[in-house]
């Protein structure tokens, strides 16, 4: 790290807690129309601080959603371009009663920053933002080009996104994506992101009587449509837990010995199960905790639901059920054939007496990279420098459906670098940002503009 940067980040650091305190205030919640307003104010709070620090050509473009933030500085000739994408919209706050802040009342104890947002992801857009701007106010030039797309509806399924890249190709055109939205290993263990699970969702929904029946009355005579989801829904797995579904596992490549390795010797299993407050975990025999749920394919069932569900008994017979399904995807698996294959299995394995229909939801495309590609070992470099350990490549069990969009419609090369940690409560009450990793992130993210240019 450059000295002069070092003293520069030293010297700003309160003015950057205070700048990123107001930024988190802004209550962006993208889900809630009532906060549409909010939306807006922190994309031109955004806007305002990237033109403050020295970028150019800022702009706020319009979606048929929220807007996205944009601004470049593309005066490296010669030198790679970078597109850092993040979003500056966040997740409702309920249930309030369980938060011991303010949400949008950051406060920081113990060198914690807790607030709606500082982890995912508006702390670590903040970081974005003041990498490229601290390097500017020292070296009044960057080394790289960089470009900045800020999304507000990430958090609802970045509903307009696509159309936005389809719309503004040129615009976004690069060579590296810059993703600061991953998670680190632990707070002294960085990590680069180099893959990522897909996605395809389900919702199943059985139909048996015309309305609720009797259970005295018609009790043995009718499918009851509970037990028939029951029963259809344990045809997934067999009893070890490998998903039954025929061709599921078709084209899955398996992990290197290296993968494996790395897998092994990051998986705590006890460390897990405390944590999870379990008595034991469970998975796909034959794979490492680890290697579950970075690298290999899942079936799960996330909601379950039909019949009388208030208090006290109500002796029906319901006449429907409902099950929401996601299955995470690794490479080679395409989301719209797993969902025919699923489509078939469950068709084939209706109990007599429902009738079925199925819909296909959320869908996302499996991601992967060479481990060799000179942006990735820029990312290792640039961690290894500001924490002072070998950096894990890791790969994600999560999906972020943007990575496929930029990869495919631009051709740029992912480097999921993110500095939150998995025990951060982001998407619950309570979520909160050490900002030992703000301090040791910015630094690193200003290795990687740095080193980026030096690596074939």
């Amino acid at each position: 790290m450059d000295e002069q940067i070092t003293s520069y980040l030293e010297n700003n650091r309160e003015l950057h807690l205070k700048q990123m305190i107001e930024f988190l205030s802004i209550p962006s919640i993208s889900s809630d129309s009532t906060h549409k307003p909010d939306v807006r104010k922190a994309a031109e709070w955004l806007a305002n601080d990237l033109e403050n620090g020295g970028l150019e050509n800022v702009q706020i473009l319009e979606t048929a959603g929220h807007p996205v933030v944009y601004a470049d500085y593309l005066r490296a000739e010669g030198k790679p371009t970078v597109l850092c994408y993040g979003h500056y919209d966040v997740q409702p706050v309920d249930p309030i009663d369980q938060w011991h802040t303010d949400p949008f009342k950051p406060e920081i104890k113990d060198n914690i920053i807790y607030s709606r947002g500082s982890s995912d992801d508006k702390g670590q857009v903040f970081m974005l933002a003041k990498a490229a701007e601290s390097i500017l106010a020292v070296k009044e030039e960057l080394p790289v080009n960089i470009k900045f797309c800020f999304e507000g509806e990430e958090e609802i399924g970045s509903a307009h996104l696509d159309d936005f890249v389809d719309t503004h190709l040129d615009l976004l055109q690069g060579d590296v994506l810059l993703v600061s939205d991953t998670t680190m290993i632990g707070i002294n263990q960085p990590a680069v992101s180099y893959g990522l699970r897909g996605l395809c969702g389900l919702e199943v929904h059985l139909r048996g009587p015309k309305g609720d029946l009797h259970s005295g009355v018609y009790g043995g005579a009718v499918q009851n449509t509970l037990h028939a989801m029951v029963e259809l829904l344990a045809t997934l797995h067999d009893k070890d837990g490998k998903i039954a579904v025929d061709g599921f596992y078709d084209g899955v490549e398996e992990l290197t010995e290296e993968e494996k390795n790395t897998c092994e010797k990051i998986s705590d299993d006890e460390a897990l199960r405390k944590e999870l407050d379990v008595d034991t975990l469970v998975g796909e025999p034959g794979y490492s905790t680890t290697a579950r749920i970075w690298a290999r394919p899942t079936v799960e069932l996330n909601g379950v639901f039909g019949g009388f569900q208030g208090e006290g008994l109500k002796t029906v017979i319901p006449s429907t059920a409902t099950a929401k399904i996601t299955c995470r995807l690794v490479p080679n698996q395409d989301p719209a054939v797993i969902g025919a294959l699923m489509n078939k299995h469950l068709k084939k394995h209706l109990p007599a007496g429902v009738k079925l229909d199925i819909r296909l939801m959320d869908h996302a495309e499996p991601f992967v990279m060479p481990l060799d590609h000179p942006a990735l070992k820029a990312a290792g470099a640039a961690l290894k420098d500001a924490y002072h350990v070998d950096p894990i490549f890791s790969r994600q069990g999560g999906s972020v459906p943007i990575v496929n969009t930029f990869h495919d419609k631009l051709g740029l090369a992912p480097v999921l670098m993110g500095f939150g940690l998995d025990t951060e409560n982001f998407h619950a009450p309570n979520e909160h940002f050490h900002l030992v990793n703000f301090d040791r992130g910015l630094k690193a993210l200003i290795d990687f503009l740095n080193f980026l240019p030096e690596q074939k």
